[in-house]
């Protein structure tokens, strides 16, 4: 199993925060390939960890979804299904619509100026056709508004979630286009307003157009 070297270690983390973070990752961006089986001895080895880190993130990841679990034989990681949008995006839609309207009490001039810039930046990747920046910045977007909302719950249900959109996007499931723009723009403007009716629905729209036009590409 080919594991790399040169990867980046993160501070002031626990061994386990930081093994979970990199092996998530690296099933992430298909550095470990679907359908791969998993030694956590090379792995421990490579992350310069003991092994109990890394049986303890294998354990969360295949809570996760991410690997699964043979007892007694291997740990293996588990095969993409691009179908699974359509199961993974309505409820990560539901709960940004909901971070949308919660959001509004807490807003500032401040917050609202970061969410400008950062569309802002966004357009740019997606105009450049950095669609892997695009992605990272569009989260970022979308996190702003999820911190907003202040509801720890939403924001640990919402991470794994993104861990699979990230995963679907390195596998040519989720396209970014310029309608993702705009609609972030009307976002903006209907925070402004507070207009908690309509900011949900045009955020819940935003994340279920990625089902239709992931539809549209299969048709092509």
């Amino acid at each position: 199993m080919p594991v790399p070297i040169d990867h980046s270690k993160p501070v002031r983390k626990t061994a386990k925060e930081n093994t979970f973070n990199q092996l998530q990752q690296w099933i992430i961006d298909g550095t470990l390939h679907p359908g791969e089986k998993l030694n956590d001895t090379e792995l421990a080895n490579a992350l310069g960890v003991s092994r109990t880190p890394v049986r303890e993130s294998l354990q969360l990841l295949e809570v996760q979804g991410f690997v699964k679990m043979f007892p007694g034989k291997a740990t293996q990681v588990t095969e993409v299904e691009k179908e699974s949008i359509t199961d993974l995006l309505p409820p990560l839609a539901a709960l940004q619509a909901l971070s949308a309207e919660l959001a509004i009490p807490h807003l500032t001039t401040e917050i609202i100026h970061q969410l400008e810039e950062t569309n802002a930046i966004f357009a740019n990747a997606v105009h450049r056709q950095d669609y892997f920046s695009a992605l990272k910045i569009d989260e970022s977007f979308h996190q702003l508004i999820v911190d907003t909302a202040k509801n720890p719950y939403i924001l640990s249900m919402l991470e794994s979630l993104q861990a699979h959109v990230r995963r679907l996007f390195f596998h040519n499931s989720i396209v970014l286009t310029e309608k993702s723009i705009k609609e972030h723009n009307q976002v903006i403007e209907l925070l402004k307003k507070r207009d908690l009716v309509n900011v949900s629905t045009v955020m819940r729209d935003n994340w279920l157009r990625a089902i239709e036009e992931f539809h549209s590409l299969k048709e092509d």
